[in-house]
């Protein structure tokens, strides 16, 4: 990059389990949270913020450019632009990269960007032939007409709604859920349903062992915490992410029947992340603004870098999306000392590992010369990932650079990659250097 562009800070809130029923936390709630905890804590004034950008894919009706919303109820003032990004589950990453490239271009210097959803909250939609009945209702003249369509109309069509969230996480190209297209994934590397299990019940060991000794939660190694607890209306209390289980044990994960190829396939709710509510901020300054607002960088982001693939397969976008920064800058897998790899499925993360290691696809996909070798695992997401705290689609590609930092920070170590599947058939990553 032309120039440093340090990354200052960074808090979310709790990630929240969907329990079939809307969550507590509107997104502009979750975000407002979020960035009033974060922003109490720095040396400027909210007001003092060159622009707000917040990712977002599943914004409420209510909420439009919800990256305005919440720079308002932030109390960042009128004259502090914000505004809204979506790249599907990238929203959160694509925030950081276009903060970056107005920092960058010399337009900002001290940016708010991160990602929100309350996908809890993505609403059920009326059918077309229920639009349609209601679109002939109120063009009909008179009272008899109308009763009459009254009596025309079976129950079913209108207690059967469409799932907005079903249709949000399946390729309007290919027609896939996003499940199918891991199960694509495990079918090309021969990923089996013991592995995917194997997996994913680290993923909660992970998340439970730092729960445990406060990883999220406390202050370390120079950082505040990662998690920035939240009330609700009521005043009850959220401190944790609440998806973990306990019971994810490999056995009890081996229980559950596949649920996207219910006769051949092997993806489970156990082994796919969860739909969940959470919000994700980072602050970040350029040397102008560190050195104006006195700030102490914890962190930089080096490189960015996007790709696309696929739609069929689009969880192998983390290896099209790091492979490039690797090359450029003359990196070996293992010669980072952290990754985070966002755990859509166990078969998309067990994928991209395989796609490395797959001589034949370093070749014919990524045009190297030569696989690029096996990633060691315990440098992969070490505190868990998404399919024990959640996916909240937009927020899930900047809480992975936020806590990627915080993972060097723990380790002494220097360098690490964050990257991220997309739906649509995109990959997304990052290059973190923690000071």
């Amino acid at each position: 990059m032309s120039k440093a562009i340090y990354i200052v800070d960074g808090a979310r809130t709790p990630f929240l389990k969907s329990r079939n029923r809307p969550g507590p936390f509107s997104a502009s709630d979750l975000a407002t949270a979020a960035g009033k905890a974060l922003l109490v804590r720095q040396p400027f004034a909210p007001s003092e913020l060159d622009e707000v950008i917040l990712g977002c894919a599943a914004p409420s009706v209510d909420e439009v450019n919800i990256g305005r919303v919440a720079a308002l109820r932030m109390g960042c003032g009128q004259k502090v632009p914000g505004w809204t990004v979506m790249r599907n589950c990238a929203s959160g990453m694509q925030a950081l990269d276009s903060a970056l490239a107005n920092m960058l271009s010399g337009r900002s210097n001290l940016v708010l960007a991160g990602g929100v959803d309350a996908l809890s909250r993505v609403p059920l939609l009326y059918s077309d032939v229920m639009v349609m009945w209601f679109s002939n209702f109120m063009a009909a003249k008179s009272p008899l007409r109308r009763a009459a369509m009254f009596l025309k109309l079976k129950p079913a069509q209108l207690l059967a709604p469409v799932i907005g969230l079903m249709k949000g996480l399946t390729d309007p190209y290919v027609g896939l859920l996003m499940g199918q297209t891991a199960e694509n994934v495990a079918h090309r590397f021969g990923i089996g349903r013991a592995e995917m299990d194997e997996f994913a019940a680290r993923s909660h060991a992970g998340v439970i062992h730092a729960q445990e000794n406060g990883v999220f939660n406390e202050a370390h190694d120079g950082l505040a915490p990662e998690l920035a607890p939240i009330y609700d209306d009521r005043g009850d209390l959220f401190k944790e992410d609440d998806g973990v289980r306990r019971d994810s044990t490999v056995e009890n994960l081996a229980k559950l029947k596949p649920f996207f190829d219910r006769k051949y396939g092997n993806v489970t709710a156990g082994n796919s992340s969860q739909i969940t509510d959470g919000a994700a901020w980072l602050v970040l300054a350029t040397d102008e603004a560190v050195k104006r607002h006195g700030l102490k960088p914890l962190g930089r982001i080096a490189d960015s870098q996007w790709a696309g693939l696929d739609p069929a397969q689009m969880g192998l976008g983390p290896v099209h999306a790091s492979t490039p920064i690797l090359k450029r800058h003359s990196l070996a897998l293992n010669d980072l000392d952290a990754w985070e790899i966002n755990e859509a499925f166990a078969a998309q993360v067990l994928g991209c590992l395989a796609a490395w290691k797959d001589a034949r696809y370093c070749r014919e996909e990524l045009g190297l010369d030569r696989a690029m070798g096996e990633l060691d695992m315990e440098k992969l997401n070490v505190d868990g990932g998404a399919i024990a705290l959640g996916h909240p689609v937009g927020a899930s590609g900047a809480r992975i650079v936020l806590h990627l930092l915080h993972a060097l920070k723990r380790s002494k170590g220097k360098r690490g990659i964050a990257s991220i599947c997309i739906g649509g058939g995109l990959g997304g990553a990052m290059l973190v250097e923690a000071l």
